[in-house]
């Protein structure tokens, strides 16, 4: 859809970011002299299992956790599915009741609904106005059979952060597991494991500069769940199936990378971000802030635009050569409203026009005064066109 044009700029690294190029050159070597099988015994295959065990270590470290407690996955969807799952399935016949949010990834969502299908109770909390989880609500919910509370770290729609520390302290102290999606998280905000009081945490190699088809699930030592691929016995017989080196080597720069700039990397987005957002406010009329405004993703911003639908106004920017996204990048295309802004109770005409901006390394200054330069006139056209409709009954 994109013309040609002399600038092109990607706000939606919440969706996915570019592969950083120190990642690239770690890969490299494992797609082709060091492509041994990890559980291979000769040479081949142990070069293999020793960059597989380094990749653990830098996940690890950037969470805070032990080696041992990492376990790697496809993607953070295979995390998210096996924590819950996992947990049920241990659990089947002695407990039978879940605790998720409303505004969870559909990853999160989808698996829940599954197992409600299948004899399970699932409790979903609200929301305040600004997508954030009590967890006063969380205690309130818990009940003598709850197996497990799966709570978001930060919100992929509208960047809000929940007071995880707070919830895992709550499901500690009534000795329920306590699961967090932590995919917009982890590489952006400093993690700690042992401080948020969590047992599972689900990550995604692609949300922060790694390749895709990588991620991992953080597993407290001791906490046992049933096995979500059976077949050999790699990773500490916890998750079958051929390693995928080449990629979790990725995983584990990208991880390394994340944890030498990461103060860097969220003061420097936090002011970019602010100063879309202010100059935006500055530049157009009727614009609204969805989400937190302190407690929130520094690089996420997430505004409605009254007047406008935001199908126009991203097919338009793309035009102008400006990626952004109207949610979540796994809704895109299909016919429905954001589950996240309709809990938060948004009217109708700030959901249908609201898009996210999720900024990220590449992103400069100069994007923003472009951005803002850019956005004013497409609205301003847009909110003209649909004048003159309303005039003329069109």
């Amino acid at each position: 859809m994109t013309s040609a044009t002399e600038r092109r700029i990607y706000f939606d690294h919440s969706a996915t970011t570019p592969v950083a190029p120190e990642v690239v050159e770690a890969m490299l070597p494992f797609f082709t002299g060091t492509f041994g099988n990890a559980s291979s015994i000769h040479s081949f295959g142990q070069k293999a299992k020793v960059a597989l065990e380094d990749a653990r270590r830098q996940v690890s470290s950037l969470l805070g956790a032990e080696p041992s407690e990492i376990v790697f996955t496809s993607c953070g969807t295979e995390a998210d599915n096996w924590a819950i799952k996992g947990a049920a399935h241990f659990f089947e016949g002695k407990k039978k009741h879940l605790i998720t949010s409303i505004v969870e990834h559909h990853a999160v969502l989808f698996t829940c609904n599954y197992l409600h299908q299948h004899g399970f109770d699932v409790t979903y909390l609200p929301v305040d106005k600004f997508g954030m989880v009590s967890p006063a609500s969380v205690a309130e919910a818990l009940r003598e059979d709850t197996f497990l509370v799966s709570i978001m770290h930060a919100n992929n729609e509208v960047g809000t952060v929940n007071p995880i520390g707070e919830i895992g302290k709550v499901c500690r102290e009534r000795g329920v597991l306590f699961h967090t999606d932590a995919v917009q998280t982890v590489g952006k905000l400093p993690i700690s494991v042992i401080d948020m009081n969590v047992d599972l945490l689900s990550l995604s190699g692609h949300k922060f500069y790694g390749p895709k088809g990588v991620g991992a699930l953080f597993m407290r030592r001791g906490l046992q769940l049933e096995k979500f691929i059976h077949g050999g016995h790699q990773e500490r017989d916890r998750r079958a199936g051929t390693e995928n080196v080449a990629g979790v080597v990725g995983l584990g720069k990208a991880a390394e990378l994340c944890q030498t700039q990461i103060e860097d990397d969220e003061r420097r987005l936090a002011k970019l971000s602010g100063d879309l957002y202010s100059k935006l406010r500055q530049a157009i009329s009727g614009i609204y802030l969805n989400g937190h405004e302190s407690q929130r993703l520094p690089g996420i911003l997430n505004l409605s635009f009254d007047g406008v639908s935001n199908d126009s106004l991203m097919q338009n920017l793309d035009l102008k050569g400006i990626a952004v996204s109207g949610g979540s990048a796994c809704n895109s295309g299909m016919a429905e409203t954001s589950h996240v802004l309709n809990a938060m109770g948004l009217p109708m005409n700030l959901i249908l026009s609201a898009i996210r901006f999720s900024l990220g390394r590449i992103n400069c200054e100069e994007d923003i005064d472009y951005t803002v330069s850019a956005l004013g006139e497409i609205v301003e056209r847009l909110r003209t066109v649909k004048r003159s409709q309303a005039k003329f009954g069109a």
